[in-house]
């Protein structure tokens, strides 16, 4: 029976354009993991990224591998993600699946309608940098977002250089360019309500999308094999 629930699952994941993401919601991880493995995780991120809304879920499940790797890497990501939450207090930090998405807003980083990084941020990218260096086997996708006050073309362009602007001093500060990947979502993909003073100012925000890179996944899928997962 687990085996039938799994591949259709796979099957939903892989080729589903036309129903809800509810079979995923209810899997358990041991499931979602293999579904992931039997789909691939570029198609699964793919049609979870776009029924859900979530771009942040979309692209840590796009580069998951699943199966027993995936459990290895997950634990990894565990631990770094507590390092994150201990270190930077003023970040979001939330683990999904084998990744981690750590959230700033942007009054955080940048002053008001700007793209250049203050100080206070720079300290703030500086702890950062430090438990990046702990982990090098891992990707990161800055992702730079806005609310929808203002055109939008305007606000595309500004969260693209404020994604570029963090990308820029990782690297200029010993994070290898390898690792990055810059993109600017606008307004396009709000996480919060733009209809309140609030929820505008939290869709204000730059996130890190954190992945494991081929080693780590080299690494995962070796260990898993020697433990028999």
């Amino acid at each position: 029976m687990k085996k039938l629930k799994v591949s259709i699952l796979a099957l939903a994941l892989g080729a589903v354009m036309f129903t809800s993401c509810n079979a995923y919601k209810n899997a358990n991880k041991s499931e979602r993991g293999a579904a992931i493995g039997v789909a691939g995780g570029a198609v699964a991120g793919g049609v979870i990224g776009k029924i859900t809304g979530n771009t942040a879920l979309g692209s840590i499940i796009g580069a998951a591998v699943g199966g027993g790797a995936g459990y290895v890497i997950g634990k990894k990501m565990d631990k770094q993600a507590e390092d994150i939450k201990e270190q930077i207090p003023d970040a979001k930090v939330q683990r999904v699946e084998e990744g981690i998405v750590v959230e700033f807003n942007s009054k955080v980083l940048f002053g008001f309608d700007q793209s250049s990084l203050t100080d206070a941020s720079r300290n703030t990218l500086n702890n950062l940098i430090t438990i990046l260096n702990k982990y090098p086997q891992t990707n990161l996708e800055v992702q730079g977002h806005t609310d929808n006050t203002g055109a939008a073309s305007y606000n595309m362009t500004l969260s693209v250089k404020r994604a570029t602007a963090v990308s820029d001093y990782l690297k200029a500060n010993g994070i290898a360019g390898s690792r990055l990947t810059v993109k600017g979502f606008g307004e396009t993909v709000p996480k919060y309500d733009n209809n309140t003073e609030d929820g505008r100012a939290q869709n204000r925000r730059v996130e890190f999308l954190i992945t494991a890179n081929d080693q780590m996944k080299a690494d995962a899928a070796q260990e898993a094999k020697d433990q028999g997962k």
